[in-house]
């Protein structure tokens, strides 16, 4: 039988194809691995915790290495045991999850593409302001320790912020939720290190794999940034903490290997993204959100109009503080029993305490405070006597007075300034964030008032 001219061309073709992939594959990816190590080993001196060996390992053995850990195995045998599967079919649904996910982090993605739009987006949204570090302290942690920024949750723009803020420091790699599972912002997020999680999964499986890649991870050294509250806040105070990412760091801990170091930091906003969505979850009590694909991609567009015809404004203030360093060695030698609950509630104090007070959540404050209608002298005067000592500038207060009306939140009345009717729950999504700040100097403040009098 006589072969078709086209067929024919297929198959020398897909050969040819082939024979290239065996002789100069090899060679390409040799010279492009090598090349990649030249990249890491420059970037490794600049950066004050260099990337690890585990975070440049390829996925395929990363992944390899996850399904084949023997406490993954222990967890297949009890996973077949509780469900009645078989033990392949239960190691199979093992290495999906570990497909799902281990990252395949890139240096040049992340360095070359990701801190340079991190820092772009960051100026251009906002002043970004990095209120209080204690360099010293940072610059003492152990080098052989694993770091670990434990950060509050209020925007979506939190990865953004704190990884252009922690590019001189090292790369991290984030938990994401499903909401970046869409392609091809999931190939690219992939690059940057981060790994998704199935946050309100149940299954125990998925939940055992997941936590034997954080602890390896972990054990490796590799620099994590996690947010213990497990989502955003819908009221804008700093939320309890729940027991996910840091219970796995907490129960892998060993204390005659690798130091754990968490490093707790707080954030603040003039303006929240998100911040109708969130209050409007908050409203409804279920915590889901109304925002979607459509709706953010909306947004962007009218901002980047904005900022081609030269109407563009930034969003106030974008404020990041970072706490005191809290070793996990010394924590088990003060109290050797410290489990994750002790651990997190720790951390989550010393963020609430150094929330940033930011102009527009202050004056939100201040509202509350005088009620409405108020003068606007008036109430610039009431956020001043609140004001932290050297945290926001007075002269601040005027431009968040401003941004608060050019956002139809606040509007101007015979009477003085009034809350736009609806907006109330927005004022106070704000207030909530600093309230605990503001609270203290309030009640340190009146016994002196009430004895002027």
């Amino acid at each position: 039988m006589d072969i078709p001219i086209w067929l024919l061309v297929l198959i020398l073709l897909f050969a040819g194809i082939a024979a290239l992939d065996r002789v100069l594959g090899p060679t390409v990816r040799w010279f492009l691995r090598r090349r990649m190590e030249r990249v890491v080993a420059e970037l490794n001196k600049r950066l004050e915790r260099p990337i690890q060996p585990f975070k440049l390992a390829r996925r395929h053995d990363m992944i390899q290495r996850l399904i084949y850990d023997p406490k993954v195995a222990e967890a297949v045998a009890m996973h077949t045991r509780e469900t009645g599967l078989r033990e392949d079919v239960a190691f199979e649904e093992a290495r999906r999850y570990a497909r799902e996910i281990v990252p395949s982090f890139s240096a040049s993605a992340y360095f070359g593409f990701a801190i340079r739009a991190a820092r772009w987006l960051s100026t251009r949204l906002y002043d970004v302001r990095l209120e209080t570090v204690d360099e010293a302290a940072l610059a003492a942690i152990d080098h052989d320790a694993t770091v670990v920024f434990v950060i509050n949750h209020r925007s979506n723009m939190d990865y953004v912020l704190v990884t252009y803020l922690a590019a001189e420091r090292s790369a991290l790699s984030y938990a994401v939720g499903e909401w970046a599972r869409v392609w091809p912002l999931s190939r690219l997020i992939r690059a940057m290190g981060a790994y998704f999680i199935r946050r309100k999964s149940r299954n125990a499986l998925y939940r055992r794999v997941l936590a034997r890649y954080v602890q390896l991870s972990t054990s490796a050294g590799v620099t994590q940034a996690i947010f213990p509250e497990g989502g955003l806040s819908v009221d804008g105070r700093v939320a309890p903490p729940r027991m996910g990412l840091l219970s796995y760091i907490v129960a892998g801990f060993d204390p005659r290997a690798r130091d754990v170091v968490f490093v707790p930091v707080a954030l603040n906003y003039d303006r929240v993204i998100e911040d109708r969505v969130l209050v409007a979850a908050a409203r409804s009590g279920d915590r889901r959100f109304r925002g979607s694909f459509l709706t953010g991609a909306r947004f962007a567009a009218r901002w980047l109009w904005r900022r081609v015809t030269g109407q563009a404004r930034r969003f106030g203030v974008a404020a990041v503080s970072f706490g005191a360093p809290l070793s996990m060695k010394a924590i088990r030698d003060e109290t050797p029993q410290a489990g994750p609950t002790t651990v997190a509630d720790m951390l989550m104090a010393r963020i609430a305490a150094q929330v940033p007070v930011t102009p527009v959540p202050l004056m939100a404050a201040a509202l509350a405070e005088t009620g409405t209608p108020v003068m606007a002298e008036d109430l610039l005067a009431r956020a001043r006597t609140l004001l932290p000592p050297g945290v926001t500038r007075p002269e601040d207060l005027e431009g968040a007075l401003r941004m608060l009306k050019l956002r139809h939140i606040l509007v101007d009345g015979p009477d003085g300034i009034t809350i736009r009717p609806g907006q109330e729950a927005v004022v106070e999504y704000y207030a909530a964030s600093v309230e605990h700040l503001i609270r203290p100097r309030r009640i340190a403040s009146e016994p002196a008032a009430t004895a002027e009098s």
